[in-house]
Order: structure tokens, then sequence, then C-alpha cells
């Protein structure tokens, strides 16, 4: 079931951000056709079979191969949509580039995902999220006072960067084509989704609100009401109490007195604050702090590792877990009154669907069989 129920993905295999791109497809209820290399991936980093490759058809082509390309040409026929993510130029000296694509179906969406995008001086380089999210601005921003830049999790430039805007960008092209408009090609590039998300703090730095200097705005464990403390039992709470009735709310639980304080908003006394809290919450253990906190609107958190996360009571109510392809993974997201997602609970091994792709389009079993024998399909 799910939205997108009905549309069909070409997804040339890669790492990271794509496979994560099309496992998002796949769970909104596209029918994914992942194209593996012959023989499988040699990166140790990709995953052949597993929960970001769960309800896709696996097929083993070799697009270095005239054969091989046409294969997914004529694969390409039968889509709606195809998304890669090599780097630039690379689809193309392949013969799978959007020219090729777009003349064989003038209705498809041609889905690319790279670090830099299609045009520039680093178009053609090699490079990691940690890499696109330093040109486009949020790894400067991220740390501590006087502290080098912290090193996030992939999640800013591969996955909210790149596999986010690429599916975006892929439903709104559906969206067009629906209403009676061309295929088209969406380049979606990990250093302008990163940056696009730093939109609304670009804006505070223009006004002069955002300082250059880490860890002394608000949002950047500069403010005592917004950071992490550690509890007795070695444990962290997060605390992101920002508006004046959540400030009151913290400050209660806390068992300090607004009057005797200086004004929240006061930046020079948010260092001698922090300290203050720092020994507060040190006080107690998490699990106190939390039934201090319980029902309250203070903002006041436990920092779970993603093994504690999905047995909380939040977690639990709302479902937030499933077990598929023998793992525990997060729910799809977001959630759909009229189509569900349903995500599927097991994936194809490399290859495993390359003899039924293949006869659906019409291929004969010789000429499957000639393919695999020249080493154009496994």
């Amino acid at each position: 079931m799910g939205p997108l129920n009905g549309i069909r993905v070409i997804e040339l295999a890669g790492i990271g951000p794509t496979p994560f791109a099309g496992m998002m497809l796949s769970d909104m209820g596209a029918e994914v056709i992942r194209i593996d290399r012959v023989g499988g991936s040699t990166n140790p980093v990709a995953s052949s079979s597993g929960p970001m490759e769960r309800g896709k058809r696996s097929v083993q082509v070799d697009l270095k191969q005239p054969e091989g390309a046409e294969v997914v040409l004529r694969l390409v026929e039968t889509a709606q949509v195809l998304l890669e993510g090599f780097r630039a130029q690379v689809a193309e000296r392949l013969g799978v580039g959007p020219q090729e694509c777009l003349s064989r179906n003038p209705k498809l969406v041609y889905a690319r995902m790279t670090g830099w995008g299609q045009q520039g001086p680093l178009a053609t380089s090699a490079g990691h999220d940690i890499n696109y999210i330093s040109l486009a601005g949020p790894l400067a921003h991220i740390g501590r006072q006087g502290q080098p830049p912290s090193v996030p999790l992939n999640l800013i430039g591969d996955f909210g960067g790149g596999s986010a805007f690429v599916v975006l960008g892929i439903c709104a092209a559906l969206l067009h084509v629906a209403k009676g408009g061309e295929g088209q090609v969406v380049d979606a590039a990990m250093v302008d989704g990163a940056a696009y998300l730093l939109s609304p703090l670009y804006a505070a730095h223009n006004s002069g609100f955002w300082a250059d200097e880490r860890g002394t705005n608000m949002l950047d464990s500069g403010a005592h009401f917004y950071d992490v403390y550690e509890t007795a039992d070695r444990k962290w709470l997060a605390v992101g109490a920002i508006e004046p009735p959540f400030y009151a709310a913290l400050l209660l639980g806390l068992g300090l007195s607004e009057a005797d304080l200086p004004h929240q908003m006061d930046r020079n006394s948010w260092p001698e604050m922090k300290a203050k809290f720092a020994a507060i919450f040190k006080s107690k253990t998490s699990q106190q702090w939390q039934e201090v906190f319980d029902g309250t609107d203070a903002c006041v958190s436990p920092v779970l590792t993603m093994g504690e996360t999905r047995e909380h009571p939040q977690a639990k109510q709302r479902a937030a877990f499933f077990d598929t392809c023998g793992q525990s993974q997060p729910f799809p997201a977001p959630r759909w009154s009229a189509t569900p997602a349903e995500p599927a609970q097991e994936s194809d091994t490399s290859g495993e669907a390359t003899d039924e792709v293949l006869a659906e389009l019409g291929y004969e079993t010789a000429q499957i069989e000639q393919l695999r024998e020249r080493k154009a399909v496994g």
C-alpha cells in the first residue's frame, strides 16, 4: 500500500544516502528495483541485503557493458523514477544518463544525488558528509565554546541534506508529471541540502542574533536552558526550556526562585547559570529527575542511546519500531491516515530477482543465459 503505490523506481545501487532514499520510497509503497554490480558490491560499507534494502528487488547488471546499460534502459521504459548516486558525469559515461533515459521515457523523473551537485569545481571530486557540511556551514557552528567543531553523526549531509531532499524532489516531480507535465532531472546535492537546512540560522546570523563563535548562542550549548547535564548516576538529561513558561517550570523543578536569579536572556550570566544548573542536576539520578519533571512543561528529557530509545513508553505507544530483516528498526515516517506505510519484512539478496525481472522485460531464457555468459548480468 502506501501513497506511492503503483510507482516503479529503478535504483542504481550506491552507499549511504542512495539506498536510504530508495528505502524511503519503498516504505511509501513504491516498487523499487535495485541495480547491483555483477558479483555484488565490493564496498564493505554497502549492504547488499538488510534493513536498508527491505522490499527491493535486486538485479545484477554490469553497466560498463552496452548490453547491461540496455537492460537498465529497458527497465526505464517501464518506470516512473530512476535514482542514482554516482559522481557527476559517471552515469553519462555508462550510457544511462538523463539524455538516454528521458529519450526512452519522456515522463521519467531522473533523480541524481551527489555530494557537490552536477556543476562547480568540486562536482567530480570525492567527499563525505563531513566535507559537505564543512562547506555548507553547519560544521563550523556545532561544538562548544573554545573547542574544535564537533564531528556530528552523518545525518545533516547524507540523510537530511541528501536522502530527504532527493525524495522530496522526486515526489514534487511526480506530481508535476501527474498534472500533465514532462519528466525532468532532480539534481539533489548534499552540500545544497545541508545549507538549506541551515536557512533559519542563516537568517538569525544575518540579523546579528547568531554569533560566529561556537557555543555562545541559544541553541548551540551557549545557553544554560538549552544544554545537556550529567546526573548523579552518570547519565545525561537534555534541557530545552526556551519559552518563559517552560523556563519557569524548569526553575520550579530545580528548586530555584526566578526572582533571585539574573534574567533568562542575560547572556553574560549564562556561564554562571550553567555551573549552577550542573551542580543541581548532579544531586539526583536521571530517574529521580524524570519523576520531578514528569507531567510538566519544563522540556527535560533523558538522553537515550539507540539501544534504550525503543523501550521508552513514547516509542512503545506509537509503535515507533518494528522488526524487519531480523532487526529492530524505526518505523517509517511520516504517517498517512488513508495510505499507511507497510514496510517489507525482508529483502532480496544481491541479484536474486535478475532472471525474473529480465523475463518481465521480454528477454527469453536463452538471451538471459547469453547475458550471463558475457557477465553483462549476474
